[in-house]
C-alpha cells in the first residue's frame, strides 16, 4: 500500500501522482481497492489538495474511478482497452522496427545495445524492478532512434491497461528470459538491416501477452472488466 517515499523534484501533485500509479501499475494496489484522500495524505505527509488533483489525473487516464456514495477505486483492468492498446501499439512498433532496420544510426543503435547489455546483467542478478524499467526504456530508445518520441507518448497514453495486463503476468511469471532474448532477436534483425526479420520479431513479442492472458483472468478473476 502507499507509504512514504523520497521526494523527487517537481509538485507535490506530481510527487503523489507518480507513487501512486507506480502501485497500481505493479499490483502493489490491488484493482478495487479504495483509497482515502486522508490516509495517503498522512502517509505521504502532503495536503489533501494535491492528492485529489493526483485523483483526477488518474481518473482521467482510466486508473481511478469516482463513484458518488462509494469513493475512489482503483479500477479492474479492461481487457477491450487491453486488445485495443495492443493493436494500436503492434502495428505502429511494426513501422518503427522497420524504419530502424532501414535508417538507425550507429550512435542509436549504440544506445539500443547498451540497454540490452544492462538487461542481461540485470537478469543475472534477478534484478526485475530494474528490469521493468529496461524494457520500457528498451522501446522508447527503438523510437527515439526513428525521432519518433512524440509517437511513442501517444503510445504509452493508449496502452495504459495493456501495460498492467503485461506487469501483472510479469509480476506472476518471472519469465524475463524469455523477453530478453526477445529484445536481442529484435536488436540483431534491425542490426543486420533485415525489416521482414524485425517485424516478425517484434509482433511475436508484443503478442506474449495474450498467451497467457487466460491464465491471469482464471487466476484473478476480479482483477478485469470485459
Amino acid at each position: 500500500m502507499v507509504g512514504q517515499g523520497q521526494r523527487t523534484k517537481g509538485s507535490s501533485r506530481d510527487y503523489v501522482y507518480k507513487i501512486i500509479k507506480n502501485q497500481i501499475m505493479h499490483g502493489e494496489i490491488s484493482p478495487g481497492t479504495k483509497l482515502s484522500e486522508k490516509e495517503i495524505s498522512d502517509k505521504l505527509e502532503v495536503s489533501r489538495t494535491p492528492v485529489r488533483e493526483a485523483f483526477l489525473q488518474l481518473n482521467q487516464e482510466g486508473l481511478l474511478g469516482v463513484f458518488p456514495q462509494i469513493g475512489t477505486i482503483v479500477t479492474k483492468i479492461d481487457l477491450k482497452a487491453v486488445e485495443e492498446g495492443r493493436f494500436v501499439r503492434e502495428n505502429i512498433e511494426k513501422a518503427i522496427v522497420c524504419e530502424a532496420a532501414n535508417s538507425m544510426d550507429e550512435e542509436a543503435l549504440l544506445q539500443v545495445e547498451t540497454n540490452l547489455t544492462l538487461q542481461e546483467f540485470s537478469l543475472e542478478k534477478g534484478s526485475y524492478q530494474r528490469l521493468f524499467e529496461l524494457d520500457d526504456e528498451f522501446h522508447r530508445l527503438l523510437y527515439k532512434g526513428c525521432d519518433k518520441l512524440h509517437t511513442w507518448e501517444m503510445v504509452k497514453r493508449m496502452n495504459i491497461q495493456f501495460d498492467r495486463l503485461r506487469l501483472l503476468r510479469l509480476a506472476v511469471n518471472h519469465d524475463w528470459k524469455i523477453i530478453v532474448s526477445q529484445h536481442r532477436r529484435i536488436f540483431e534483425a534491425i542490426s543486420s538491416n533485415d525489416v521482414n526479420l524485425a517485424e516478425e520479431e517484434i509482433i511475436a513479442h508484443l503478442r506474449l501477452v495474450d498467451i497467457e492472458k487466460d491464465a491471469l483472468k482464471a487466476d484473478n478473476p476480479n482483477f478485469f472488466t470485459y
